[in-house]
């Protein structure tokens, strides 16, 4: 038999596959690599930056800090000494301090000792003549004494902002250095499982699927995917195998079709009434085996005859394909169906008992009496059903849809288009 030609199909060697994902895979470590010394340099940066740089200023922020503090305390000592000699000896400690490098260095803190030193002196000289000047001057004091307190927090302020920069930076670096680290780990590790999904995919899984398709040349089953692989040592292999294996595919598709034809009714593409009998047979084995419930029906399109005699068979045929199609969306997929003969149909419910199932032919009968029917004339005409269910978890097939099919002439007798339950005497549909 002449097959078309097949494209030729482009593979790699594996050695050459090999060195490309560990070229790949080696690029990507010494970038990650170098971006980690980076982050480990900056750290080393910050280190230097806080020890060569913002400690020393740190000291020189307290130490500023703390003498203005200083400051602050003696003029509260001028004002709470009652001694001339000892506001003089506060005096001298805060001419001290005024003129002390770490202020003088330091214009605003300069410009606010020279401030206070100069009041001070003033209120020393004042309290000599009058000590009721002196608790006069001390609102003024006050106010500068609070200028001072900030000018001391914020200086301690500056310091801690100086140290958390630079910490909060080496911190910074430290994290993403770890986290390039775990990253550093985490490819390495990707790539021993890359490259052992690598010889999985392309050496391990296709040999194990050229082994199991070898296995599986039967009719019956179907050749496992095979590829693609790229690895050409591999598809000399998987291509010898898929030939052979189309071979017997096409065989076996067309045994599957003519059993499909031998058990389909060609007009309406339901189940025929021989392989309805055979798997309804086998359904109900298996419920009675294992008690669960199970449920029969005959349906029958009402006043077919009729039909067929007002508009002819090509206006029947195209009623019957209707209900087909209505039956395939009324009902489950797991009932079975299939055209018993003529006009009439039966079906199978299973896992269900027929108090049920009464809601699926319900469904079913109402979907027909509502539904118009386009006949091959252009012509609408809409039919009913009546259908008949019986319980069949307790007998075999054969009784169970002749007591289905007496609830069907039941419901004919009641006047068509309802369903009836074998045994029970109330009908469980209406009329439309």
């Amino acid at each position: 038999m002449q097959t078309d030609e097949k494209p030729a199909k482009q593979g790699i060697r594996a050695d050459r596959a090999m060195a490309l994902v560990l070229a790949v895979f080696s690029l990507a470590f010494a970038l990650a690599v170098g971006m980690l010394a980076l982050d480990q340099q900056r750290v080393l940066d910050a280190n230097s930056h806080l020890q060569g740089e913002t400690v020393p200023k740190v000291i020189s922020t307290q130490r500023l800090a703390r003498n203005l503090e200083q400051l602050r305390q003696e003029g509260e000592r001028i004002f709470a000494n009652n001694s001339p000699a000892a506001r003089q000896q506060s005096m001298f400690v805060v001419t001290l301090i005024a003129s002390h490098p770490s202020i003088l260095d330091n214009a605003p803190a300069a410009r606010l000792a020279g401030e206070a030193e100069a009041f001070l002196g003033e209120v020393v000289r004042l309290a000599a003549q009058d000590q009721q000047a002196l608790r006069q001057r001390y609102e003024v004091w006050k106010a500068l004494s609070g200028r001072l307190g900030n000018q001391v927090d914020d200086m301690s302020t500056r310091g801690v902002d100086l140290i958390s920069n630079d910490l909060v930076v080496a911190n910074l670096a430290m994290e993403t250095a770890r986290y390039k680290l775990m990253a550093v780990l985490i490819l390495l590790g990707l790539f021993v499982i890359v490259v052992m999904l690598l010889v999985r995919r392309h050496l391990i899984a296709p040999l194990q699927r050229s082994v199991s398709a070898l296995s599986s040349l039967d009719a019956g089953e179907a050749l496992p995917a095979l590829g693609p692989s790229r690895l050409i040592e591999i598809q000399a292999i998987e291509e010898a195998v898929r030939e052979l294996h189309e071979q017997i595919s096409q065989n076996e598709a067309v045994r599957q079709e003519l059993e499909k034809l031998a058990n389909k009714d060609g007009l309406t593409g339901l189940t025929n009434r021989r392989h309805f009998m055979l798997t309804a047979e086998i359904e109900l084995q298996r419920a009675q085996r294992y008690r669960r419930p199970v449920t029969v029906g005959m349906a029958d399109l009402d006043y077919f005859k009729k039909l067929n005699d007002t508009y002819g068979h090509a206006a029947g045929d195209a009623v019957l394909k209707a209900f087909a199609g209505m039956v395939s969306e009324a009902l489950r997929q797991s009932d079975l169906v299939c055209r018993y003969g003529g006009e009439e149909f039966a079906f199978l419910f299973p896992e269900i008992a027929p108090s049920e199932a009464i809601a699926l032919a319900e469904r079913l009968r109402r979907r027909c009496a509502d539904a118009d029917v386009t006949l091959p004339d252009g012509r609408k005409v809409r039919v009913t059903a009546s259908l008949g269910l019986a319980d069949a978890s307790e007998c075999p097939i054969e009784i169970a849809l002749k007591h289905a099919d007496e609830a069907l002439y039941e419901a004919k007798r009641q006047g068509r288009n309802r369903v009836v339950v074998a045994g029970i005497p109330v009908t469980a549909g209406a009329s439309a």
